[in-house]
Order: structure tokens, then sequence, then C-alpha cells
């Protein structure tokens, strides 16, 4: 269903891009923000209106989404100078933070903007690269107020798949519990390749091979191909795996929960980026297992 609302969007890079294709074909309106001239210049000759800063887009939209890729980032959206928080009429909009942020950040951030005026945040994480934003069909897992979650469902079903998980910060806990999964399976996929491509046998026929059995999975029907053709063009950066995998970690330790096999993934993801990879696709911790100490 079509509609002429307009919705606001922070962050209009790799992911932010497959966003508002989504939501410029689904019929919004969207007006956007990025600190990247070129994001901006690209984004404007797709059909969205770009504003000069994020306090611009809060003026004009109710519904503000944010994709960025550090937490400091969202802070600085959210509470900055002409941020979303500066908005003076603030009662009815709603924050959507697509980032992976910090779980306490995400909490005080959520207590603050409705005290300074009222506006709601969700924290809706998502998974999913940005061709699924494109196409729909991303993970989300939100938590925020009851309210605000029903006002924004609508517009996240446009977007793929979406699940409320409870209050503010169960969307993060359920996206870090996502890395956890997804991140450590990088890894292991990367050394089956790699065990793959010794034994000889032709590697690209895996994902088919083992697709009715348990070890069938979306994840290896898209990374282990390019893993196999040493495809590391990004679709996300391997530094911010990195990245995810930290928080990952601190989540854990503040819980005093082990967790060996992200802590692996860790280790590897860190040797990978020493290796000055990390503005490759995560998939290029398959070079690793084959013993690639090249730089990038």
């Amino acid at each position: 269903m079509s509609t002429t609302s307009a919705i606001g969007f922070v962050g209009l890079g790799k992911m932010g891009a497959g966003f508002t294709a989504r939501l410029l074909e689904s019929g919004y309106h969207v007006i956007g923000y990025d600190i990247d001239a070129d994001n901006c210049k690209a984004a404007q000759e797709k059909g969205v209106e770009i504003a000069s800063s994020p306090l611009e887009i809060a003026e004009k939209a109710d519904i503000i989404e944010v994709c960025v890729t550090t937490t400091g980032a969202v802070e600085q959206v959210v509470l900055g100078d002409d941020g979303l928080a500066q908005v003076t009429q603030g009662k009815g909009k709603i924050i959507v933070d697509h980032s992976t942020t910090e779980l306490e950040t995400t909490r005080r951030l959520a207590a603050e903007v409705e005290r300074r005026n009222g506006m709601q945040f969700v924290d809706a994480p998502i998974s999913g690269g940005p061709g699924a934003a494109a196409e729909g069909r991303l993970a989300i897992m939100a938590g925020g107020n009851p309210d605000a979650l029903a006002a924004i469902t609508p517009l996240m079903k446009t977007l793929g798949q979406f699940t409320a998980m409870g209050e503010v910060g169960a969307g993060q806990a359920t996206k870090l519990i996502n890395q956890a999964l997804v991140l450590s399976n990088y890894c292991v996929i990367a050394e089956s390749c790699n065990l793959g491509q010794r034994f000889g046998i032709d590697v690209s026929k895996i994902p088919e091979a083992l697709s009715s059995g348990y070890a069938g999975s979306n994840l290896l029907n898209d990374l282990l191909p390019r893993m196999v053709d040493s495809d590391f063009e990004p679709r996300g950066y391997a530094r911010q795996i990195l990245k995810d995998l930290h928080m990952l970690q601190d989540a854990a330790n503040a819980l005093n929960v082990s967790m060996p096999m992200a802590g692996t993934a860790n280790s590897l993801y860190s040797m990978l980026i020493a290796q000055g990879k990390g503005e490759l696709d995560g998939a290029a911790i398959v070079s690793l297992m084959q013993g690639d100490t090249g730089e990038a």
C-alpha cells in the first residue's frame, strides 16, 4: 500500500540507500540527511529530499529513522547541535534507531528525548544487508513504548519482518543475540570453505548440497559463494563487525556470561583488521583460513 506520508531518514550510506529505495518505491516521501555530501547527492538523484540537518528532518517528519555506524554517531544525531531532540514540538514524533547501539546509551537517549520534548524512541536494529533493505526483506527487532511500536508497525512491515520484543533496549539485546549467531557463523563458514577447497571439491555446490539438511541457511547461501569467489566488495565492513563483536563481549562481560565462540570470532576479526582489511566485507575472514596475510 502506498502512502504520501513523509518519513525522515538520517544516514544515507550503503544501508540507508537500501532503506530509502524501499521507502520511495512504497510511495513515501523521504526527507534525508547525511554528513557525507556524496551520499546526499546520490540519494537526492533517486528522489530523496535532502535536509540541512537532523533538526530540519524532525521539523518535517513525525517518524525519523536513523541508521548510522556507531553509538557515538547516534548520540550526535539525537542530542547534538541541530540534532533531532532540538525540535520544539516533539510530542507525537518517534525516533526509530536502526543502528547497532550500546544498550545503556539506547536507554539513556530514550529517557532524555522524552524528558526534553515528549518524543518517543524505539530501538529497532536490523539484520540483512543493503539488498534486503531495498527489497523489504530485513529482520527488524524492536524495543519501545507499546504505543510507539504500534504506530510504526505499518512502516516497519514495509521494510521486512518486524517483531516487537519489549520495552526500550529489547531490540538491541535481540540484535546482540543475532550477532552472536551470525558473526560466529561467518568464521565457521570460512573454515568450512577452506576445508572444502583443500579437499579439492567444488565448494560452490555446498549450499545446494546441504540446503535440505540442518546446515542449510540464508547465511550459507549468501556468504559461501562470495568466499569462494573472493568477492570482498563491502556490503558491510569488517571493521563494523569487529565493533559489534566488541559490543557483544562488553555486554556479556557485564552479565558474567561466557561466550567462547563469539570470543574466537572477536580474535579472528581483530587479526583481519590488523592486516589492514577493515574496509573489506566481513566475508574476507576466509582469507585468514587460507593463510593470506597480505595487505588489502
